[in-house]
């Protein structure tokens, strides 16, 4: 049975074995020929490209969708530029709730603000109209309870970072926003998802890996991760890669649906929240240097459940205390698996920010892939952001040092830890061409690589992310009128918009 041939016609197509080409076939899910727009075979339907560049299609490498479409449907927490516009925010989106709704929301950020005390605990109770409320930091790795919380939730009081502090961290942290999340229906969580997997797909992305994270006080999770990778295998949604991030369980992984175990498995914290995991202590405040979660013994087991279930591995280590331990973890894992199986299984460091050139040589000996955050730098970046004060302006401009990676052939994937950063994969792509240090820049071509093909290999998908005959059909058709990339690296250059995007040769966005 043949497979549905269309003719996408009328462009410029971007790609590397025909440079003037204004039309490609496709055929089921593969590209079947690319050229000029007379020369094209027969179809049995043709597109329009009404002029657009047709490029690659994006890859978000990071993301947590159901969190994703809950912040788009929420309070925007992370416009607020003061703790009195948060709570405005987070009234004016609560008026209207039920009386008995659990808000959880997320995005708040104190580090932009001319005083970064952020709310009391009861101001964000009162704000949310007595509601049961748990405030989510941008960073993911903090936030504000209500103290109803803890009437309701007494057995909350005993964890780690809760009851003595404002801003709560750590297992804290992590339990509460499971605890209340637990209240919303999966049903609920999917339609969420779907808010996010139309928001990726209007900008270009194909495909997205979803990092998900259990905890024993929301079991719900489960159901929810294998929902959030079917909704990637319907027809209208880009593609999603799934992520179980639980140690040593890549067998419970595979049931689930994962393509990988870990991912968001963390062996720290953030930056923002002071729990990054550093080798020295933070600038701002002396007294820590972060948060351990996982040893390099522990990195080593998982690494070997991982391999012996034939899945890869990945861990969330933003720090240089972090990424060293997860180095030191392979040094362990070698002594068992063979070094060629772990430099070809795929194994990626989620973020990897904190890095200098004997970490990068170790990642290039085991074969790492780096899925990292270009915007990252550009909103806490440079001499005077959120990173200069936790870190200091030196080690600030140090960080994410992108070319020093690629320069040595650590494979880049970019992706935005959505909704830590939102999904705009050309906005990661300016960011990392306008690096605030010069060298550590990247040129267009090179970060658009990261954030298409680099996205593809990090997931051990080498037919895609490039447009060629044979290659999968995984693209995107822009409102450019030049037959190349944009320059980037000019900060007056416009963002693209996209016209136009194709996942597995199927048409899942089209502008209206």
């Amino acid at each position: 049975m043949s497979l549905h041939k269309t003719l996408w016609r009328g462009g410029r197509v971007l790609s590397p074995t025909n440079p003037d080409a204004t039309a490609l076939l496709t055929e089921g899910e593969r590209i079947e020929w690319i050229g000029p727009g007379d020369e094209a075979p027969r179809a049995d339907a043709t597109v329009d490209l009404d002029g657009g560049l047709v490029t690659p299609a994006f890859v978000d490498s990071h993301v947590h969708l159901t969190g994703t479409g809950q912040a788009l449907d929420g309070p925007d927490l992370a416009a607020a530029v003061s703790a009195a516009d948060l709570l405005d925010r987070l009234a004016r989106h609560t008026a209207d709730l039920d009386p008995d709704a659990v808000v959880v929301a997320h995005g708040w950020d104190e580090t932009a603000w001319d005083d970064p005390t952020p709310p009391s605990p009861q101001e964000v109770e009162n704000a949310a109209g007595g509601r049961l409320v748990y405030l989510s930091r941008v960073c993911g790795h903090a936030g504000i309870a209500g103290p109803r919380v803890l009437d309701v939730y007494p057995e909350l009081g005993t964890l780690d970072h809760s009851v003595a502090h404002q801003v709560w961290k750590r297992t804290a942290h992590r339990a509460a926003r499971a605890t209340l999340t637990h209240a919303v229906p999966v049903t609920q969580r999917l339609e969420a998802a779907r808010t996010a997997l139309a928001r990726a797909a209007a900008h270009g992305v194909a495909a997205v890996a979803e990092h998900s994270v259990p905890n024993p006080r929301d079991p719900a999770i489960e159901a929810e991760f294998s929902g959030l990778v079917a909704l990637g295998a319907e027809p209208g949604n880009p593609a999603v890669y799934g992520w179980w991030g639980e140690a040593a369980a890549a067998e419970k992984a595979r049931v689930l649906g994962a393509h990988g175990c870990g991912g968001d498995l963390s062996v720290d914290g953030s930056l923002g929240a002071r729990t990054a995991l550093l080798r020295e202590t933070y600038r701002d405040r002396p007294e820590t240097g972060g948060s351990r979660y996982l040893t390099a013994e522990d990195i080593n087991t998982h690494l070997r459940d991982c391999h012996w279930h034939g899945m890869p591995a990945a861990f969330h280590a933003i720090g240089d205390g972090a990424i060293e331990t997860v180095l030191d973890g392979l040094d362990l894992a070698v002594e068992t698996i063979d070094l060629e199986d772990l430099r070809h299984a795929r194994h990626r460091i989620e973020h990897a920010e904190l890095l200098d050139t004997a970490m990068i040589a170790r990642m290039v000996h085991y074969g790492l892939h780096a899925s990292v955050q270009p915007a990252f730098d550009a909103a806490w970046g440079g001499r005077d952001g959120m990173y200069a004060t936790r870190l200091g302006a030196q080690a600030a401009l140090d960080a994410n040092p992108f070319a020093d990676m690629a320069g040595v052939g650590v494979p880049l994937a970019f992706g935005s830890d959505s909704p830590v950063t939102p999904i705009d994969p050309w906005g990661g792509v300016a960011a990392a061409v306008r690096h605030h240090r010069p060298g550590s820049r990247l040129t267009t071509a090179q970060a658009f690589t990261a954030a298409t093909r680099g996205g593809w290999r990090a997931l051990g998908v080498d037919d895609a992310g490039s447009l060629v005959p044979g290659a999968r059909a995984e693209l995107a058709v822009w409102d450019l009128t030049e037959t190349e990339l944009p320059d980037l690296s000019d900060p007056d250059c416009p963002t693209p918009k996209c016209a136009m995007t194709v996942a597995g040769g199927r048409l899942i966005h089209r502008q209206s």
